[in-house]
């Protein structure tokens, strides 16, 4: 694939007409042929022109970054340097935005690109109006030879990349090897989803080293069961596993993709009953669609209609079973069915109580798993589902384990056929008396390709995950291993301090990675530090929008529960610690909040589901966290010092880094 538009070395771009360079950079574009962007590449080329005159090395145009579905404008390779350079034309001033994307291209490239780990990355911002500033190189403060942005204007933009140039002795360096490199990134979910939906394929935005091999072979292996199923004309369920951020959902939404047309026998839909991540995805990919329509046909694209070519791609999976119950005969007309958190589905009571409630129907008696496995057994040609489960992620009344999709088809369709990750039969899914009972059953395959052992979202560290459960199971002596080997790449901090907590995420975090607040829903005594769990914030808003929306994640403002946060995450969390989950003298101890004072949690059930509370906002975080626990007050019978002194105790006692 190449990865730039325009690459040549620096003599031949030098020799090279600019009505020569801009026709290959058009032919390459996927840019609506407009004359603004010929005309921004003009004036590019001729700065680029000017500043190169006396340069060696390598000039990439355009540099593609599926990732994040965009291009850096240009990519110097000078000396063993590498120069990644936003240009702004005719802005009169440096704005934070745009020096926030600079900065993003040069992490990008320091963190997933290969041949850019050990080399010296230089973000620099062309603003060609905005007034000339003295060059400062200053060394980031967490990545190691990464610097933080440069800011220049055309007139001094020659004399700047002079001073870089010369500040850094000359090293050997291969601009071939450089540009054949692998790029092995890992996006967030959102990130996914729009490069994804803008036709990249799951090998280009997720890694492929040893150790996350296998997000690939899940896709390969379903896409064969998906096959099969097809030729052979039969019905399978298959159950993909995974740890915490492993990319359940990226292998989901990668098979959805593929076959997202309508007119296909392949047809698939993508479900889930997290509405905070379908809203969120829906809007992130309907403001990417009309963003690229504006770019690669100069059309302006209606928000209605961008929100309605996404609508069919990512579905509520309770609007899905709404519409297979007003036509309880007609088949759905996708073949392919993926229900993302398949765990999360609704046991009968639930189910039941919600259809007589909302829905006005009062004889239904079965189970979520159950309906939604019969309305795809309508089809009487051939049909998959495909359901991905995250091991401890119950986190609501009713949902109903991965065990009654498994009853259900036990049961109810004993022609199906089932593929289950062996991981299934581990404690944490809660599936292993059902698994027992099927050994003897004909058509039930166990296939060690559907489960994701490596954690794809903690990028910096693949062991949070087995850190975090190992805290909340109490395994004292793992943890601590644990931490000591996620502290140089992963770091967590302590403290009773709030205001340290939130500079110190502001502090870690460059660019535009985006960081937030996360608590408990049970975290009802967090007021007298303004964390009112009751008040609603907008996902959408939190998570997609900028550093200039206070509803964002980004003021700290708005905190998100483990309802809002789960399936998605952040690049740095801070987690506030409340007295609902507490570390007592025989481990962990639960409570809620009711009236004007703590109760014992003393459903079995509920403690499960305050557990995996935790084991979600514990979990989200890409880059590290800090964990804030208050002091308490003896002048609060509800924030008694003694319901937050042992949980801070115990995790000191594992090694965890405290700030003041």
């Amino acid at each position: 694939m190449n990865r730039s538009w325009y690459s040549a070395s620096i003599d031949l771009f030098l020799q090279t007409p600019d009505e020569q360079v801009i026709g290959e950079l058009a032919l390459n574009s996927t840019f609506a042929d407009l004359p603004t962007q010929k005309n921004a590449w003009f004036k590019e080329i001729t700065m680029l022109r000017q500043a190169l005159r006396e340069q060696r090395g390598w000039l990439h145009l355009e540099f593609n970054i599926p990732r994040m579905g965009r291009r850096i404008d240009a990519v110097l390779l000078l000396n063993g340097i590498i120069i990644a350079i936003e240009f702004k034309i005719d802005a009169t001033q440096y704005l934070s935005a745009d020096i926030d994307q600079s900065y993003d291209y040069a992490l990008d490239l320091k963190y997933f690109h290969e041949a850019s780990h050990n080399a010296t990355v230089i973000p620099v911002l062309v603003a060609t109006k905005a007034p000339a500033i003295p060059l400062v190189l200053c060394p980031h403060r967490r990545v190691h030879d990464l610097y933080e942005p440069v800011c220049t204007n055309a007139s001094v933009f020659t004399t700047t990349l002079k001073e870089i140039v010369r500040h850094f002795p000359e090293i050997p360096f291969d601009p071939q090897a450089w540009s054949e490199a692998a790029y092995r990134p890992t996006p967030t979910i959102i990130e996914a989803a729009r490069a994804l939906y803008a036709g990249h394929g799951v090998a280009e935005i997720s890694r492929n080293d040893a150790g996350a091999i296998n997000l690939t072979k899940t896709s390969e292996q379903l896409f064969r069961i998906i096959d099969q199923a097809r030729d052979r004309k039969e019905k399978a369920i298959c159950f993909v596993t995974g740890v915490p951020g492993a990319g359940k959902t990226l292998v989901g939404l990668n098979i959805a993709t593929r076959y997202s047309d309508e007119q296909s026998e392949l047809y698939s839909v993508f479900l889930s009953g997290n509405k905070p991540l379908v809203d969120i995805l829906r809007e992130a990919l309907a403001r990417d669609t009309i963003l690229r329509e504006k770019q690669e046909h100069g059309k302006r694209l209606k928000r209605s209609e961008a929100q309605a070519r996404v609508k069919a791609f990512i579905q509520n999976i309770h609007h899905f079973r709404d519409d297979c119950q007003k036509n309880d005969r007609r088949p759905p007309v996708e073949h392919v069915a993926l229900f993302d958190e398949a765990q999360r589905a609704w046991d009968k009571a639930q189910t039941s109580l919600f259809m007589k409630q909302v829905k006005g129907v009062s004889n239904f008696d079965i189970s979520e798993p159950e309906y939604l496995i019969s309305c795809m057994d309508r089809r009487n040609d051939w049909a998959v589902i495909v359901c991905l489960v995250g091991g401890g992620q119950e986190i609501n009344t009713g949902e109903s384990g991965i065990s009654s999709w498994i009853e259900a088809v036990q049961e109810q369709y004993p022609d199906w056929h089932l593929y289950i990750s062996p991981a299934l039969t581990d404690s944490e899914y809660v599936a292993g008396e059902i698994l027992s009972s099927i050994k003897n059953r004909k058509n039930v395959h166990f296939e060690h390709d559907l489960h994701l052992a490596t954690s794809m979202r903690s990028f910096r560290a693949e062991t949070v995950s087995k850190f975090v459960k190992s805290v909340l199971d109490c395994e004292v002596d793992d943890a601590r291993t644990l931490y000591q080997q996620l502290i140089d790449r992963y770091p967590i901090v302590l403290t009773r301090n709030l205001e340290s907590a939130k500079q110190w995420v502001k502090t870690q975090a460059s660019g535009s990675e985006r960081y937030g607040m996360v608590v408990s829903s049970q975290a009802e005594r967090l007021k007298p530090y303004a964390i009112d769990v009751r008040s609603p914030m907008n996902p959408i808003k939190w998570f997609l929008d900028g550093k200039d929306d206070v509803r964002s994640s980004y003021y700290l403002e708005d905190v998100a529960t483990e309802f809002r946060i789960q399936g998605l995450e952040l690049d740095w969390v801070l987690v506030s610690w409340d007295g609902d989950f507490r570390y007592g003298n025989q481990g962990w101890e639960h409570y809620s909040f009711r009236g004007n004072k703590w109760q014992n949690i003393k459903s079995e059930s509920r403690k499960i589901y305050q557990k995996n509370a935790y084991r979600v906002l514990l979990t989200r975080a890409r880059q590290g966290m800090a964990i804030f626990v208050p002091e308490g007050t003896p002048e609060d019978p509800t924030r008694m010092p003694d319901y937050y002194n042992n949980t801070y105790n115990y995790l000191k006692g594992l090694g965890v880094q405290e700030i003041v």
